[in-house]
């Protein structure tokens, strides 16, 4: 429980991060220097809940931790499949997609993943 108030906290942060960065921007940065502070500003509740999820892993017991290892093992060879396979076809003339899209998707892999691992497990 404890590490899902953390995570909670760390998205707060997250999302209010976001929200003080953009208004910000509106409101006109002239340094490149603060414009890139503000930018990168929602990596540090972003960093924050990394650390929360590493936390989290550590205090498993030996089966959780499997389960979780195979998920993310899926998530990342997963991720490498459909975003290599996505940049061949951005040469065939798809549109190209932000970097934005890696984390949900490894994300929603990981997700599939743990849940594939818990039926298996049964």
């Amino acid at each position: 429980m404890r590490g899902m108030i953390a995570l909670l906290v760390g998205l707060l942060a997250y999302a209010g991060m976001l929200f003080l960065s953009k208004m910000l921007f509106a409101q006109g940065i002239e340094t490149q220097g603060m414009r890139l502070l503000v930018s990168l500003s929602p990596m540090l509740p972003a960093a924050f809940i990394c650390g929360v999820i590493i936390w989290q892993i550590r205090h498993l017991d030996e089966m959780q931790r499997k389960l979780q290892f195979e998920a993310l093992a899926l998530a990342v060879a997963g991720t490498a499949l459909i975003t290599f396979g996505y940049g061949f076809l951005e040469g065939a003339g798809f549109p190209k997609l932000s970097m934005f899209v890696v984390l949900p998707l490894i994300s929603t892999i990981w997700f599939i993943g743990v849940m594939l691992g818990r039926l298996r497990f049964r």
